[in-house]
């Protein structure tokens, strides 16, 4: 059965990514924010298709989120060793909490397979996110490993899991 898209992605673009560059989260979530000294420089790096970065558009057309495939998507720190197609992936803030997470990561997963055919998937997550966690769990990933980021000291989980398990 052929799993319809819920979102249209489109590479990140100068417009679009001035736009979720400024999107601001509330704590604990606050971390996600980009620093203002910081925003030129993220927003050449969105736009730069080496980095895999996709925005995601609801049926009416609007900025609904981003993510990425790739390094991109990796924490320094972490092994990253075996074989998989990293994601990463971001929401508008006002969407967040709302239990909208499991739809957009099952939409992403459906994008990224279909470009990128990796038999495994991975993520990467601050362990304090259990939000995040809860989501890709319902998704079928599962924790492998625990680290601390070598760049922020902060604690981050790998969950994982191959494309054709079930969810």
């Amino acid at each position: 059965m052929k799993t319809v898209a819920l979102f249209k992605y489109r590479p990140a673009i100068v417009e679009t990514a001035t736009q979720y560059v400024r999107w601001e989260y509330a704590p604990p979530y606050h971390i996600y924010n980009c620093l203002p000294s910081y925003l030129e420089e993220e927003i050449t790096y969105q736009v730069d298709p080496y980095n895999n970065i996709y925005t995601i558009h609801d049926r009416a057309g609007e900025l609904v989120g981003y993510c990425s495939f790739g390094a991109d998507a990796r924490v320094r720190g972490g092994d990253y060793s075996d074989e998989a197609l990293d994601i990463g992936l971001m929401i508008h803030p006002d969407l967040t909490g709302q239990g909208l997470g499991a739809g957009f990561v099952r939409d992403v997963i459906r994008f990224g397979v279909g470009k990128f055919h990796p038999r495994f998937l991975r993520v990467t997550i601050a362990a304090f996110n259990q939000r995040a966690r809860k989501v890709w769990e319902k998704n079928g990933f599962e924790i492998i490993q625990t680290f601390s980021g070598e760049l922020s000291g902060m604690e981050f989980v790998i969950m994982t899991r191959p494309v054709n398990a079930p969810k």
